[in-house]
């Protein structure tokens, strides 16, 4: 089925991992598709592949944490049905006692800030024409904030979940819905830059992408009526409930 004909999506952060997952499975489900980020080459081989598949997508060259940048691309994209804010980062330097003021910026500029702007940017249009959907993508240390991903990571992460539910508190009269998933760990290459990255067979038992991006997908295609508020989803093996030695 294709529950998403005419619709148009933009992915933040959509050349790599849940983003470029997730732009698959939109345009698979009939959206137009734009991805965003900052390296073309990523981007532009998830464009290549859904267009290989009869859809449409294009990409645009963006630093999320630019919020004049953020509007100017908003401005190219036009109308937006679907937004998934999806880009993120972390530092290698995670704990507080030694974590940079420059590094505590970074995280914040692309975690929360990166969130916010094309939030901002595509709600007055989502406003106008009575509706749209919004899906941040936050973290399960922004449920459950640990040693592991670190103050700053965890604290962006939390502040995702509380702009989604102020989106819902102040779009929804106008048929604008949030939703906020939380994904433990995913196997993607964001593990590459951990301290101790995880053995092939560790990440094997993790989240796949592609299980966030059917539950973007599944989000996206719920009828306008319908709000999924919150989605806390692990791998059943969750090694967050193992301790922080075994990670």
């Amino acid at each position: 089925m294709r529950n998403l004909d005419g619709k148009r999506a933009w992915i933040t952060g959509g050349g790599t991992g849940i983003g470029a997952g997730a732009a698959l499975a939109l345009a698979d489900a009939g959206a137009q598709v734009v991805v965003s980020g900052r390296r073309l080459e990523p981007l532009q081989k998830v464009v290549d592949l859904i267009e290989a598949e009869g859809g449409l997508a294009r990409a645009e060259l963006l630093d999320v944490s630019d919020t004049d940048a953020v509007a100017a691309a908003a401005e190219r994209i036009g109308q937006v049905d679907i937004l998934l804010a999806n880009a993120g980062l972390n530092v290698p330097k995670r704990a507080l006692f030694e974590l940079s003021d420059e590094d505590w910026r970074t995280v914040v500029d692309v975690n929360l800030n990166g969130v916010f702007h094309p939030v901002r940017a595509v709600l007055p249009g989502m406003r106008a024409r009575g509706g749209g959907q919004v899906i941040l993508i936050s973290s399960w240390a922004g449920r459950y904030p640990g040693r592991l991903t670190g103050a700053a990571y965890n604290a962006t992460k939390r502040a995702v979940i509380a702009l989604g539910e102020s989106i819902n508190e102040e779009g929804g009269a106008h048929g604008i819905r949030a939703t906020v998933i939380m994904p433990g760990e995913v196997a993607t290459e964001i593990m590459d830059k951990r301290p101790m990255p995880p053995s092939q067979a560790e990440r094997a038992r993790m989240l796949q992408v592609d299980d966030l991006a059917a539950t973007v997908r599944f989000v996206a295609e719920m009828p306008p009526h319908a709000c999924i508020n919150e989605v806390l989803i692990s791998p059943t093996h969750n090694r967050f409930y193992q301790g922080f030695e075994e990670m």
